[in-house]
């Protein structure tokens, strides 16, 4: 009996954590790309396009709002499972609704279902992961973890947009056709990952349902939100707030638009590049780029620390998107021009991404230090969705060509919010302390925006970190200092 319950219990990580990470990737770049691919060519406008589809990232910008409780109600194991099975039904019901009358206000409905279970899925997906595995063994498939997570994006950006082309082209031009056979088999991948992981994930004993009640969370909850926007001082937290939201501000207004530039007619002043290309320029060629420039940035922090590498890695992630003026004037649609333009922007994305994700880290160190930096990222994916929300109706007023001339002034603005940030001048640099939050920086280094970041959501563990009233008082008037002067120096 003994042996049937290790076996049972005890699984090989590669047995799962290739999948479940896969899984994680895959709806994320669904609802964050792929939906704004689909729109396009079922004839929705760019403001129709940018409004519509930035609501879809609001659950990743009030997840550390319902992600304490989640434990509240059966096992991390059982939400893993469940949401996978709701994607999978709900990306079948996108597929069911194409061909209707209907078929817009059924598929965002759809859309949300998935964008909520996609983000639930990540909470309990990386709890379960930090449960089932020691410490040695989480450092250890880290990198195993992070890319099945980008070989999804890969294959929805790139594979899945080219086969869209490809199936548009067989069956004449019928595009809601060929994006529910897309949808088709997606469901079928999900519902066959649901029943991999329903017989192959293994069943941690310690991944049990807390014995906490509401009003315990929810005090948590308090504490944990009083804390962070308490650590420093109103200056400090002011600026931190607005360093947050409007750091990526140009690449808020650029994320939806560069996609519709590069799909739509000469006659409309896009590219009027196919799916196909689409797919290898945008979804292979720039997603190397940002995962290069993510890989590299990091490397020169851990050497040099953050303060050194600051404004160049600031120009790197600003200065690259002039490139779409270029194009936008030259209207070149040669591949190899395209997908070089490409990726020099998302190299420089990557670079500059690294200054951010560290930053969220230095601001997040004490007492709920994961749960902080889940805020962190929550509030920079609100700067990330409101701009890009009405970023198509300042295209439609002004044009690609003027509207890319608008971003590139838009760039002052990260360097203003830039300015004012107080870096302490070793943070970053390789410490022992600091190897583990490089983890954390590597896992963010993924498509961002498409990929909303994604290693915000290994919140899940900070509850088991129990804070009393009577401790943070003790502790509340020498704690900024502290963060100050102790800490040391992604995704995605």
């Amino acid at each position: 009996m003994d042996k049937m319950v290790t076996k049972k219990n005890s699984r090989n990580p590669w047995a799962w954590i290739p999948t479940l990470y896969f899984a994680e990737g895959l709806p994320n770049v669904i609802v964050t790309t792929l939906s704004v691919v689909m729109y396009m060519q079922l004839g929705l406008t760019d403001a129709e396009v940018g409004l519509y589809t930035g609501w879809l990232a609001l659950p990743w910008v009030i997840k550390p709002l319902w992600s304490p409780f989640i434990d509240l109600l059966k096992t991390k194991r059982w939400w893993v499972l469940t949401m996978q099975a709701l994607i999978g039904a709900a990306l079948a019901g996108i597929a069911f609704s194409l061909p209707t009358a209907f078929w817009f206000q059924a598929t965002m409905c759809f859309f949300f279902l998935i964008a909520f279970c996609s983000a639930t899925h990540d909470i309990s997906a990386d709890g379960f992961y930090m449960i089932e595995l020691d410490e040695h063994n989480q450092t250890k498939f880290v990198g195993l973890r992070n890319t099945f997570y980008r070989l999804a994006i890969i294959f929805v950006n790139g594979f899945l947009v080219m086969l869209a082309g490809v199936l548009q082209v067989m069956f004449r031009n019928q595009i809601s056709f060929s994006w529910a056979l897309i949808f088709y088999g997606l469901a079928g991948i999900f519902i066959g990952l649901w029943l991999y992981h329903s017989r192959l994930m293994p069943t941690p004993k310690e991944d049990v349902q807390t014995e906490r009640t509401v009003g315990e969370v929810t005090h948590e909850l308090k504490n944990m939100f009083r804390t962070f926007f308490t650590k420093f001082g109103v200056r400090e937290t002011v600026i931190v707030m607005l360093f947050l939201l409007f750091y990526r501000f140009p690449e808020a207004l650029l994320n939806t638009m560069t996609k519709t530039f590069i799909l739509r007619p000469n006659s409309q002043g896009g590219l009027g590049m196919s799916p196909q290309e689409y797919g290898l320029a945008n979804g292979t060629v720039g997603l190397i780029g940002l995962l290069l420039g993510g890989i590299i940035g990091g490397i020169l922090v851990s050497r040099d620390g953050m303060k050194k590498w600051l404004w160049p890695m600031v120009c790197a992630i600003t200065l690259p998107d002039a490139v779409y003026i270029y194009l936008s004037y030259s209207l070149n649609s040669d591949i190899v021009m395209v997908s070089s333009c490409l990726f020099v922007e998302q190299f420089g994305y990557g670079l500059g991404f690294t200054v951010l994700t560290l930053y969220m880290l230095f601001y997040s160190q004490g007492k709920f230090k994961t749960s902080h930096y889940s805020i962190c990222t929550g509030i920079s994916y609100l700067g990330l969705m409101l701009p890009g929300m009405v970023s198509g109706y300042l295209k439609d007023l002004l044009g690609y060509r003027h509207f890319f001339i608008v971003v590139m002034a838009c760039c002052v603005i990260t360097f203003l919010v830039t300015d004012y940030l107080k870096i302490d001048p070793d943070f970053g640099k390789k410490e022992k302390e600091e190897e583990d939050e490089g983890e954390m920086l590597d896992e963010e280094v993924t498509n961002e925006e498409d990929i909303l970041e994604k290693e915000i959501t290994e919140e899940d563990d900070i509850w088991e970190e129990e804070i009393t009233e009577e401790e943070y008082l003790e502790n509340e008037d020498s704690s900024g200092k502290q963060d100050l002067q102790n800490e040391n120096g992604n995704r995605k």
